[in-house]
This record gives C-alpha cells, sequence and structure tokens, in this order.
C-alpha cells in the first residue's frame, strides 16, 4: 500500500540563480567590466591549398571539416587541429591559417571578439597566445558543441534578431572555452586558474572588487577560511605569483583606467588605489609602464 501525501499543494523549493549576485564569480565580474563581444563570424571552406591572416582581435576557430595548420607570430611550431577541435586565440595574437598538406576538403567557422575596455589588457596577456581543445565529444565540451550547431542554424537560416543570437553565442563559447582550459590538469598557474577554484577565487573576487583596500594575507586566507601559509601557498602555485605582488598589479590596472577615464588628480588616484604616497605610486606605476602616470595619461589622451 502506497502512503499518501499529506499536502499535495506541497512542491520541491525552486531553484534559483541570481545572475546579478553570484558568490565568488571573478570570471563573470571581469567580463562584465571589459565587455567582452561577440562581433562576427564566418565560414570557411577554401581550396585545397590556403593560407589566410588573422590579426589584432580575439580570434576562434571551430573545425567542422578537414584538417588545418595555424602559425602563430613568435611560434616555432605550428599547431595542427582537425574535426571538432577549438582553437581560441584570447590575446588576438597574428596567426595564419593553413592548409595541412592534404587535399582533403576543409570547413571551419571563424568567430571574432572584441574587447570593450583597456582593462582587458593585463588579463589577456596573461593568458595563452593559443587555448586548444581536442574534440567536442566530452561531458566538458558538450556545451561548445550545442553552440556551435546554434550558430550554424541562425547562419544557415538568419532571421530577426539572428546578429544578436550569433553574438551572444560567441560570448559564451568564449567564457566555455576559458572555464574548460582553466580546469585542466596541466595548465599553468594564471589568475583563471585560481578564479575557478573554491580554495583562491574568494580572495581574488575580494581583489579585484576593492584593490584599494589595506589587504593582508591573513585577511585574504580568512576570506578563503584557510590558514595563512595554506593560502599563500596554494595562491601561488593557482595563480602564478605571491597575493601581495597579485594584489599590486590589480591596483596598477585599477590606476590606469581611473587615469584613462577621468580627470582625478594623480595624488587622489594613488589614494584610491591603495598607496599611501603619490611618489611610491608614480614608482611602481613607472615600474609597469614605463612612464610617470601624468606622462601616461598625456600619451593615452593622443591616441
Amino acid at each position: 500500500m502506497t502512503a499518501s501525501p499529506g499536502n499535495f499543494a506541497d512542491r520541491p523549493a525552486p531553484q534559483e540563480f541570481d545572475v546579478g549576485t553570484s558568490t565568488h564569480d571573478l570570471l563573470s565580474e571581469l567580463l562584465r567590466s571589459v565587455r567582452l563581444s561577440g562581433d562576427r563570424i564566418v565560414a570557411y571552406a577554401p581550396p585545397p591549398t590556403f593560407s589566410i591572416g588573422f590579426a589584432d582581435t580575439g580570434t576562434l576557430h571551430i573545425v567542422e571539416e578537414g584538417e588545418l595548420e595555424i602559425r602563430i607570430d613568435g611560434d616555432a611550431e605550428a599547431k595542427r587541429v582537425g574535426p571538432g577541435d577549438v582553437v581560441l586565440l584570447p590575446r588576438g595574437d597574428r596567426h595564419v591559417v593553413t592548409d595541412a598538406g592534404t587535399t582533403a576538403a576543409t570547413r571551419w567557422l571563424c568567430g571574432r571578439f572584441t574587447i570593450g575596455d583597456a582593462r582587458a589588457s593585463h588579463l589577456l596577456e596573461s593568458l595563452p597566445a593559443a587555448i586548444v581543445l581536442h574534440g567536442m565529444g566530452g561531458p566538458a565540451l558538450e556545451g561548445l558543441d550545442v553552440a556551435r550547431r546554434m550558430i550554424v542554424i541562425e547562419m544557415r537560416s538568419p532571421s530577426q534578431g539572428s546578429a544578436v543570437m550569433v553574438a551572444r553565442i560567441l560570448d559564451l563559447i568564449f567564457i566555455q572555452i576559458l572555464r574548460v582550459w582553466a580546469a585542466g590538469a596541466d595548465t599553468e598557474p594564471n589568475w583563471l586558474v585560481g578564479a575557478v577554484d573554491p580554495h583562491t577565487g574568494p580572495a581574488l573576487s575580494a581583489i579585484h572588487r576593492d584593490p584599494g583596500r589595506d589587504w593582508t594575507v591573513e585577511e585574504l586566507a580568512r576570506v578563503c577560511n584557510l590558514s595563512r601559509s595554506a593560502f599563500a601557498e596554494r595562491f601561488a602555485a593557482h595563480v602564478g605569483k605571491p597575493p601581495a605582488t597579485y594584489l599590486g598589479q590589480v591596483r596598477l590596472g585599477a590606476a590606469a583606467d581611473l587615469l584613462r577615464n577621468t580627470s582625478l588628480p594623480v595624488a587622489l588616484i594613488a589614494k584610491r588605489v591603495g598607496y599611501m604616497s603619490e611618489a611610491a605610486f608614480s614608482r611602481a606605476f613607472k615600474n609597469r609602464y614605463d612612464t610617470p602616470p601624468a606622462q601616461w595619461r598625456r600619451g593615452v589622451s593622443l591616441t
């Protein structure tokens, strides 16, 4: 005999996700602040022998058929990719896509990204020139395959809103590639690796939300519910530098943003980003950008 529920009106509590207040989501915070935007998508199906150059913008290649070779300026070894592989060049490095020396038909999608805020430069420069994910059949890449098919549908049968749909899907692909790459076992230490780690991500989020605060290693460790020594060791292992070094870089990036986009005096900017004196700030800024802050500001205003 099956027992009847005491109240048929009882329902499981609905799951909610607040896109504005997700805790310790540094990647979302940063992507919102730098205004990533998928720009356009192009389908390439060139003749058997070809060479196509790309430069100066974030680029995504999704191989659908055949094999490609991607040669990045400054990299002696070409990257060979095949069907189902995706290649993200987040920094916009100059590169050339060529045939792989076979006569087989080649077909791939190429997406382009624009960054609406120069603050992204520090973050993007620390990423590899190219992130390569091989094959889209595994669970981690299932979302990429769905996104790819959605783009193909929009390209083949464009309708009202297709341009925005494609741009948003490109954004999703960019984010998913970064997440999958950062979670990889062999990924080099990086801010993104630290951001996706639950034991260091809260500290990174705290630093970016309030870089001007007088953070100590002890305070950041408490944010992550770790001892000072355990936190410092884990942070360096995942991010690739000590917490104080990373904090200094974030402060200088925030200062550059204020110099570029406001008319605040240098002394006030120094105070806002956590420096006790203008002189100390100017020294640190020059060490990072090779130019004193006031001179750097004048140069940016002329560009």
